[in-house]
């Protein structure tokens, strides 16, 4: 079998412009695994209230971002979409010299490419066996659940069904905490360390998890395994979940709120990482690294600083290319 690793993140839109932005977000938040309210009182509210005001907010966010990450880093185009392309260029290359017969490609949940467009490109080029890698540390049906979904779209749609398997989660993998102690580590030699490491999470609906989704319970084994992993005490770390949306109560403690308590309280100096993320975004460059440094120090709190995503780390290249091994089975493993 010809094997094809396809990495995945969220995705991202087209263009910084409100049409391009309302397109993304029409897919993304049409998609029952992400807002699981009921259809007919969920789409009128997408369609009247939502996509015709929010993408005109939004489009100058992504405006700021492209083209320059992180502190004014260059990237091209959209940061979430060049950081994957570059994540799969760099593991073709790590994997080049033990497994030469894999190709690595990438796509989006939502926007371009898309799973099934890879794929059907990929299979006119010979390979019949494909293992999708969600850049989602922790499973969450409304992010992997997706995945898994379109993988199942792909099944109904061929008559020649592919090989396909899906990477369900990596959250407690010894490589993955190693690499966020790293770069946690890495960011103390230069700057310090700070009073306060604040782990922000990506949030979801509490409700979610009172179903049965596993997000919250590996969020938290995650940061406890980084926090034995860094030797941190209990009153030095605090986990949060960040981007809350709409009036449900979604995964606590929040964020913006956990930082304006501790500015009020005067903390001399934060760090704060966001060990859901694969790759720097809108979401952590925009909401994380300046919004709520603002309300923080605002609130009174000393100095703030974020902790970069793991993008393009060698520790996080080898960490996907030692999954990725661990994951083929051994019948298709290179043995020349």
């Amino acid at each position: 079998m010809s094997t094809a690793v396809i990495l995945m993140n969220l995705g991202t839109p087209a263009e910084p412009t409100a049409p391009a932005v309302r397109k993304f977000l029409r897919d993304f938040l049409s998609d029952p695994r992400v807002v699981e309210i009921p259809r007919l009182v969920w789409l009128p509210i997408l369609h009247g209230i939502i996509l015709p005001l929010r993408p005109r907010k939004i489009a100058p966010a992504y405006a700021e971002i492209w083209n320059s990450g992180l502190d004014g880093a260059p990237v091209e185009g959209a940061p979430l979409l060049y950081y994957t392309r570059r994540q799969a260029e760099l593991l073709q290359e790590s994997l080049a010299e033990k497994r030469p017969d894999i190709r690595v490609d990438y796509a989006m949940t939502y926007g371009a490419p898309q799973l099934e467009d890879v794929v059907e490109r990929l299979q006119r080029e010979g390979f019949d066996s494909f293992m999708v890698f969600p850049l989602y540390p922790q499973y969450s049906a409304t992010t992997t659940g997706s995945i898994y979904d379109q993988v199942a779209r792909i099944y109904r749609s061929n008559r020649n069904i592919p090989n396909i398997s899906v990477v369900h989660n990596y959250y407690q993998h010894p490589l993955y905490v190693k690499a966020l102690a790293n770069s946690v580590r890495e960011h103390r030699q230069k700057h310090g360390v700070a009073d306060k490491l604040l782990l922000s999470f990506h949030g979801i609906p509490k409700a979610n998890v009172d179903k049965g989704d596993p997000y919250y319970q590996q969020c938290r084994e995650t940061a406890e395994h980084l926090a034995a992993e860094l030797g941190l005490e209990e009153d030095q770390w605090q986990l949060c979940f960040q981007s809350r949306f709409g009036k449900a109560e979604w995964l606590q403690p929040y964020t913006d709120k956990t930082l304006i308590e501790w500015g009020k309280k005067g903390v001399g100096s934060v760090d704060v990482i966001c060990p859901a993320f694969a790759a720097d975004c809108l979401e952590t460059i925009e909401e994380i690294a300046e919004e709520n440094r603002a309300n923080f120090i605002e609130a009174g709190g000393g100095e703030y600083r974020y902790i970069p995503t793991l993008n393009l780390r060698q520790d996080h290249i080898e960490m996907l290319a030692e999954i990725v091994e661990e994951k083929l089975p051994a019948a298709r493993k290179h043995t020349g």
